[in-house]
Parts: C-alpha cells; structure tokens; sequence
C-alpha cells in the first residue's frame, strides 16, 4: 500500500444540510439518549436510593438542559405540600412539623393572625365585662365581710377579757392589751412591793390563748382567700372559655381535619386559658395584639409556602452550604441577649425542593465534606433536620429550639463532569448507596438526519434567545461544521452545544444589538476569527520565534536525522499546533533507543512507553538474526517543559532509520501519529489543531512552495476539520495532507525511497531504506565483535 493524498473535500468544514423540521430538545439528542432514559427512570422509582448522577462535558447542556427536563417530568405531577412549624405547648424546645395541602399553610397562617386578635378581644371584652365584675364584686365582698366578722368577734371576745387586737407598722394583727377611754393601759399586774411576793399576771395566759385564737383566724382567711382565687381563677376560665369557643369550634372545623392539627388546636385551646393574661392589652379594641406575646406563642411558621405552586418544584441550590440546604434558626437581640423560638426557623433548599427534585452541583458538595456527610445521613433517614453546626463547641443558648424533624421525599441530582463521578464522589463506600443511576451524556453524537434536525432547532433557538434575532440558513450551516470541528470528526457534533450559544452571542454583537438583521453567516466567520484574534497570544509568540529562527524549525530541504514532529499546546481556552524539531543520532554500541528525554526526567509515562514500543518494532526488523549492533539517542529538541504522549512516534522512528541508513528526511513535512511495534499507525488526538499549526510555520517562513504538508495516520483521516484556509491551499495543490496506514508508507513520503520488504532469506534489498540500515547494522555488530575478539586474545608482552 502507498500513501494516500487527500482533497480538500475531505479535510474541510463539512457542508451539512439545515433540516427545518427539527424540535429544540437537547434530550432528543442521541448524545443525551443515555441520559434522558436514566433520569426517566430515575425519576419512576419512589424508593430510596435511587438518586440521580449527571455526568457531561461543560457546555453540553448539563445544567440547563436537565434542569429544563427536569421541569418538564415535574409538570405532569401536582403540586407537593406546604410545611408549617407549630409550637409545642407541652415541649417548647421542640417544635412541631405540620404537613397540609399546598396553599392551605397560607391560609391557616393567616387565619391564625386573625383568630389571635379575635380571640384577645374577645376574651378582653368577657374579662372586662360587668357580668363577670359584678360576680367577682359579690363574691369578693362576701368574702370581705365573713373575713371582717370573723375578726370582730375574735375582738369582742379579747376584749372581753382585757386584751385587744393591735395592727402593727407592718399591717399584722397582733394581741395587745386594752386601752381605756382615758388612754390609761389597763393590765393585770398585781401590787407590787417588798412584801408582795412574785408579780403575777392573771392575763398571761388568755394572751396565749388569744394568739392561738388569731393564728387560727389567719389560717381560716388564708384558705378562704385561696379557694376565692381557685373561684375568680376558674369563674374567669370559664367565662373566657365561653367567649372563644366559638372561634375554637370554627377553627377546627376549617383546619381539624388535617393529620396532627385537630390535636395541637385542641392544646392550643388549653393553653389560651391556660394563658389569659397574654391577652390583657387586647381590652380596649386596639390592636395591642398584632406583634405582641399572644402572637408569637400561637403564630404559624409557615416554613414551606406552596400556595402559587402547580406542580413539584425543581430547586437549584448553587451554594450548598448546610444553612442553605437544611434550613438554619435565626436569633433577634433583646436587651443584650440573643432570644429565639419556633418561629424563627428558616427554610433550607431540601425543605423547598422537599416533594419535589433537588439539583446540585457535584463539585460545590463534593468539596464540602460537612455538608455531603449530612446530604448522604438525611437520604439515609429519610428526614430533613435543622441543626446549628455552627454552634457545635459554643455556649448554648436557653431556649433554642430543637425542630422535630420533617420527613423528606424528594429525589436529589447531582450534575458534575465525568471526572466527579468516577474519582470524586464516587470513592465514597456510601456513593453507590444513594446515587444508583447515572446519567451520562456522550461528548459527541453522529452527525445523522435526526440529530442535524434537532441541532439546527437548537441553534435557530439559541438565535431566538439573542434579542429575537432569526439566523440564515448559510449561518446554521457553518455553526454546524464548526460543532463537527469542534468534535475532531467530521461524521460527528460536538456536545457541548452551550459553545455555540456564545459564539452565536458574539456573531449577534458583530450583526448589531438591537438591530433586526438576521444572523449571517459572515458574522459568525467574523466572531470566529475574533475569538481566535483574542486567545492567540502564545500562540502568536511560539511562531515568531520560530521565524525569527530562536527555535529552529526547517520548511525547506532535506537532512539525515532530522524531522518535524507535531505538538500541541493548550494557552486555556485556546489549543495550537506547533511543529518542534525531533533529532536521532546512531552509533556503535548495544544500548539500543537512548531516551534523553527519560533519561533527564523530561518525558512522561507514555512518552516513555512510545519509544520502548520503537524498540520492539526496530528488534522484529532487524534482530533476527543478529542483535540490535547501535546506540541512538533521540530528543525533541529545544523543549524545556516535559513531553508527553505518544504521537511523535511515527516522526521519532522515522528519525531514527534516517539517521541508520544516511538518508536524508524532507524538512517541507511533519508528520504526527503513533505505532505500534508491528509498525502500524494509530490515530493520536488534536489532529486538524497540529496540521494548522505546522501550515502557519510555513506559511510565515516565507511563501508555500507547493511541496510542503502533513503525513498523519489513516485512521485519523475522518478527524480532519480545518480552518478554510488550510482546506483552500489543500485544494489549491499549494499545501498536501497524506494518511498512511504504515511507517512503511511514511517512510516513502519522507525518502523517496521504499522502506524494503525481507526477501526469502530475511534480507531487505539493498538500494532501500531498510537495507541500508540492514547493512549499517552488521557494520557495528561486525566492529564490536572484532573489538570482543581483540579483548580477548592474551597479550604476548605478560608472557
């Protein structure tokens, strides 16, 4: 087989036809085929675990195509339920979740606001009113007269007897005795003298007894007093009772219905009357009531509102902090010191997505240790708890609630590139747990009827985003050869049609914003070739350099040992191609193919692996018969940062037979491409990107000669898409490509010469290129068995 010359037909920016028939979906891609039945399926199955991975190259839809897809699933699906957080009465610390129908948490908010200020006016008024005083006056002064009577006759009896019942400064009664009219204490001490023997007090001891009396007394008001309180306390319930239980009995017929709420409002019932005094500024038909204690103790926090919802949310959390995702408490100041309560916990995405899908970005949780723990424990639990990390170590606060946990039932995406998936999140035990399905969307699709259809349908709409601006058909037609470009294959369009989005915004810039023009197709050329204007600055650079011969690169002539390799280079955002010099220098030895790279740490594993697999293709050549007889060095020259891969190959092998066999290399090629040790050529990646960047180093060396060109594997033939100035010179017979599917062909397009094919005995013909280095083989083998000889013959001269 020979070499094939191609046309410019087949290098060039394919001419794809615009269907107009097609629907702008990017799942009826069949690049997002794969994904789109794995998000079907993952959003079937209501069991746990089965979450969901997105995995695809940035700007293939990942985000907003799901997202959109997502949104579509959830639109045949009703709207989830609102969340309300309630007081715990009997538990403060812990408040109570409450599950109702969506929009019936707006409601019953607000029919609580309301009922509150009913109730306190209502119990205001009742408290307040002359029934209720009139009693507790009749109650109250009955009491005050049995207590007076009581007391009096205890004095009538005290007096009696010579005592009295004396009112100290503290307002205490005390036994005393009694004064006379004249002021005059009487008392009962005796007559006193020397011979009157011991004073005795005849009222002592009814003093005493008098003082048991008044204790007695005291106790008797005491009780009196406490069932008279026990009375008011309960003759004030009741009255109050009566006064709110119709609003009691209409609030539960609206909302008792409802799973955990005919309970708490049979508690909140309790706990009013229990209460009342919350209600006291509420006697005057102000609005006292409307941010005051009764407020906050009986409010509703409505934490997830779904009032205006028509189906399952779709929820974006781009920062997933924990606060973001499971909620946080919020603190007010009060005098210095930090207060809370219920009604201060904030909802989190997991609660607002909750019923519905929660989408994340891989890389935000999978950097966020803390926070992807606590995803993987509430998809565990099946609950979405509100807990203060933030705090952990700190001093508590008295009063924090500790929310009752609300249960979860959502299903989580996770959309990331390959990378995430397959040495991130995924070297987590537990990632396979949780996230059962994958997603994932293909780099790049064929270039068939259907997809075509749908491509131009995405970019007709992608126009339409631009301010309405319409495109003409000759532009849809370019952006698509440029989404093949993109691919590296001409059968193929890249996935990554978010790319052509923004090239389409810079074409709509270039057309006019604001202006009606369609998008031209010489718009998008102009936004094209500005974009490669802005990011070609090392590039730039590189190649005058290579002009002004710092590196030296030849494009003309011809010289043993010498080839131009193809690199390729990435400045982010932007790769280029550039060709760099590839020398082999042959000598006498046994060492075989002497890596300098390898040798100075230069060249990486798969460089190395490339030119040990030249070893085994130089060894099944030309050690059949006798060893390997040569040292050859070979180098990339004037690289000072690392080698890589293994496409300079063919362009390394070549070097070396060169250089073997005297003869020399056409410097007006490169070549680019692997082999194998059967001498085969394998394709290598970037392939229209080296051919471009080795056109411009002839193209700025001086004019094309009309020889010059590219040698590069056959199987990289339908990965050629280049720039319309490559294709223009290929079609103009001022620049060649050719494909070989052997070093062998390779060899030729470089010589002139045949490479040689072993006859009968093993031997290649003289007059080609492997019997020339056939030949040089056996000359060194030949000088280094003479020099074993030699060694070993005794010197005379030691006798």
């Amino acid at each position: 087989m020979t070499a094939r010359l191609l046309d410019a037909a087949s290098v060039g920016l394919p001419k794809f036809p615009v269907l107009d028939d097609g629907i702008a979906d990017p799942f009826r891609l069949t690049s997002h085929s794969r994904a789109r039945e794995a998000l079907e399926l993952g959003l079937s199955i209501h069991k746990p675990g089965f979450n969901i991975f997105v995995l695809g190259q940035t700007s293939s839809g990942r985000m907003t195509a799901t997202l959109e897809f997502l949104r579509s699933a959830m639109a045949t699906r009703p709207a989830p339920n609102d969340w309300v957080y309630l007081n715990n009465f009997r538990h403060p610390d812990r408040p109570r979740p409450v599950r109702l129908p969506a929009g019936t948490g707006r409601q019953f908010r607000d029919y609580m606001a309301l009922l509150v200020r009913q109730i306190g006016h209502a119990i205001g008024e009742a408290l307040n009113g002359e029934a209720l005083n009139a009693q507790l006056r009749e109650r109250s002064e009955g009491l005050r007269l049995e207590i007076a009577n009581r007391v009096e006759a205890l004095r009538s009896e005290m007096r009696a007897h010579g005592l009295d019942l004396l009112r100290g400064p503290d307002g205490q009664l005390t036994v005393g005795g009694r004064q006379d009219d004249g002021g005059a204490r009487q008392t009962s001490e005796g007559a006193t003298g020397p011979d009157a023997g011991p004073p005795v007090d005849p009222a002592a001891d009814m003093t005493g007894a008098f003082v048991q009396r008044l204790a007695e007394v005291g106790r008797w008001i005491a009780a009196r007093r406490i069932e008279f309180e026990a009375w008011q306390t309960d003759a004030t319930r009741q009255t109050a009772d009566l006064a709110i239980v119709g609003f009691i009995e209409a609030l539960t017929g609206r909302f008792g219905a409802y799973v955990g709420l005919g309970t708490w409002i049979t508690e909140m019932h309790m706990d009013v009357l229990d209460n009342l005094k919350l209600f006291e500024a509420a006697d005057n038909g102000t609005n006292a009531l409307a941010n005051g204690p009764a407020q906050e103790r009986y409010a509703v926090n409505l934490l997830v509102d779904r009032g205006e919802a028509q189906h399952p949310p779709v929820v974006l959390e781009a920062n997933p902090t924990y606060e973001n995702l499971f909620g946080r408490i919020e603190y007010r100041q009060t005098e210095g010191n930090l207060t809370t309560d219920f009604s201060m916990i904030q909802a989190g995405a997991m609660h607002r997505a909750n019923g519905g899908v929660l989408v994340l970005r891989a890389e935000s949780v999978a950097v966020k240790p803390i926070v992807w723990d606590a995803i993987k424990a509430a998809l565990r639990d099946g609950e979405i708890r509100v807990e203060e990390l933030h705090r952990t170590g700190t001093l508590p606060i008295a009063g924090a609630p500790r929310p009752n946990p609300i249960p979860l039932e959502l299903k989580v995406v996770l959309i990331g590139e390959p990378h995430w998936f397959y040495f991130g999140l995924a070297n987590d035990p537990q990632f396979q747990t949780h996230f059962k399905i994958k997603a994932d969307i293909d780099g790049d699709m064929e270039a068939d009827p259907e997809n075509l259809r749908v491509y131009a349908a995405l970019i007709r709409k992608m126009a339409a985003n631009q301010e309405g601006a319409a495109i003409e058909p000759a532009a849809v037609t370019r952006l698509l050869g440029t989404a093949a470009r993109w691919s590296e294959n001409r059968t193929k369009l890249t996935a990554r049609f978010e790319m052509i989005a923004d090239l389409l915004t810079e074409a709509r810039q270039i057309t006019g914003a604001g202006r009606s023009d369609a998008i031209s197709e010489a718009a998008v050329e102009t936004a094209i070739k500005a974009r490669r204007r802005r990011n070609t600055r090392m590039e730039d650079r590189l190649h005058e350099q290579m002009t002004r011969g710092t590196i030296m690169i030849d494009t003309r002539g011809a010289v043993v040992g010498q080839i131009n390799a193809l690199t390729i280079s990435d400045s982010g955002g932007h790769a280029f191609g550039a060709p760099t010099r590839v020398t082999a220098r042959a000598s006498v030895g046994r060492l075989g193919v002497i890596n300098i790279e390898r040798d100075v740490e230069l060249g990486g594993p798969i460089q190395q692996k490339g030119v040990m697999v030249l070893q085994g293709f130089l060894s099944g050549h030309f050690a059949r018969r006798i060893p390997l007889s040569f040292n050859c060095s070979i180098t990339f020259e004037q690289t000072y940062g690392g080698v890589e891969g293994d496409s300079a190959s063919i362009a390394e092998i070549i070097a070396i037979l060169s250089d073997l066999a005297g003869i020399p290399l056409r410097q007006d090629l490169a070549v680019t491409g692997s082999v194998n040790q059967l001498g085969q050529t394998q394709a290598v990646g970037g392939v229209h990107t080296k051919i471009e960047g080795f056109f411009r180093a002839c193209t700025e060396a001086g004019p094309l000669t009309g020889t010059q060109g590219v040698v590069l594997p056959r199987a990289n033939e339908q990965h050629l898409v280049l720039r319309d100035d490559v294709a223009e010179a290929v079609a103009d017979g001022r620049f060649h490509l050719w494909s070989v599917a052997t070093v062998d062909e390779a060899i030729k397009v470089f010589t002139g010469i045949e490479a040689g094919m072993p006859g009968p005995d093993g031997a290649y013909p003289p007059d080609t290129v492997y019997g020339r280095v056939m030949n040089e083989l056996q000359i060194f083998d030949h000088i280094l068995a003479e020099r074993a000889d030699t060694s070993d013959t005794p010197d005379p001269s030691n006798g």
